[in-house]
């Protein structure tokens, strides 16, 4: 017997031990008592903007997460539900109550009034504000002219008083009225300073007359109407006087050194209200504005010729 036919049965043995081994250990593997553990690798779900959120607890917590590390969310300015009404009036940067008002011919105090304004020094770039008095029509506002106090009742010159005791005649069936705006385009205008004009109408780039004078001149009101405003807060206009002549036409006058009345004043034609100066301008002027419902218009189409 050669010496490798002596060695098959050992070789045979390990081969064979070898194989149980492999055997017991691939069961092994496979019960149940030592699976592997598994880890769920799933990405995490992104919303892309604009696109509906998944539903489910999984959902809002996520949601909620987003929304903790976010920035927080900005409410709408007051009354942004009012934007683009006719009526409304969205704030710009660099507004104050005091230019809203000139801008839409209207009392910078109404304004606060009809919106609830705790504080007028204060209104938000976006903040709609309303510039129409409630409930008129924003498309046409029924106006009539500012009377002052103790106006004379107009009567015919034939007209004969009525003796105490006497009855007094039937009253004549009242005809319609005029439209109002004829009512509020009839006003007596007349100039309100004495000087040249150095600068006239520009509707781009000077919005009214710059009348020239010394320091001091006399500055007049060009029609009866009340006061709306007196004071410096309209940058670039110095010492400013507004005058409402009804709820159509507005009248300012700017860069005066001294205001000789106060808001809510009423004026006549003609009564002296300032003196000129050149409070916020190069030089003494009369910067005098007309504006009809909010949109300055050229002064000279209503001032007499001189």
């Amino acid at each position: 017997m050669s010496p490798n036919e002596r060695s098959s049965p050992g070789r045979g043995r390990l081969l064979w031990t070898t194989l149980l081994a492999l055997a017991a250990l691939a069961a092994g593997c496979a019960s149940p008592t030592h699976r592997a553990p598994v880890e769920d690798r799933k990405p995490p779900v992104v919303a892309r903007p604009g696109a509906a959120a998944p539903s489910g607890p999984a959902s809002s917590a996520s949601g909620a997460s987003a929304a903790a590390d976010g920035a927080p969310v900005k409410p709408p300015p007051p009354g942004a539900e009012n934007a683009g009404k006719p009526g409304y009036y969205s704030v710009k940067p660099g507004d104050t109550l005091i230019r809203v008002g000139l801008d839409n011919g209207q009392n910078w105090r109404d304004i606060a009034r009809w919106n609830g304004l705790t504080n007028p020094n204060v209104i938000e770039v976006g903040q709609v504000l309303r510039v129409v008095p409630p409930g008129a029509d924003a498309n046409g506002v029924s106006t009539r002219p500012v009377a002052p106090p103790g106006a004379v009742e107009a009567r015919p010159l034939d007209a004969k008083p009525v003796q105490a005791g006497a009855s007094a005649p039937p009253a004549a069936a009242a005809s319609s009225p005029p439209p109002a705006a004829d009512a509020d385009d009839d006003l007596n205008w007349m100039w309100p300073a004495a000087g040249p004009v150095a600068t006239p109408f520009d509707e781009s780039r000077n919005k009214g007359l710059d009348i020239t004078g010394k320091a001091g001149d006399p500055v007049l009101a060009a029609a009866d109407g009340r006061v709306v405003y007196a004071g410096a807060g309209l940058r670039g206009l110095g010492n400013l006087v507004i005058v409402k002549h009804n709820n159509t036409y507005l009248s300012a006058y700017a860069h005066n050194q001294t205001l000789l009345v106060k808001e809510e004043q009423v004026v006549r034609r003609g009564q002296k209200i300032a003196e000129m100066g050149s409070s916020d301008a190069e030089r003494v002027q009369l910067h005098f504005e007309i504006r009809r419902l909010g949109k300055p218009i050229d002064p000279a189409r209503l001032l007499p010729p001189r």
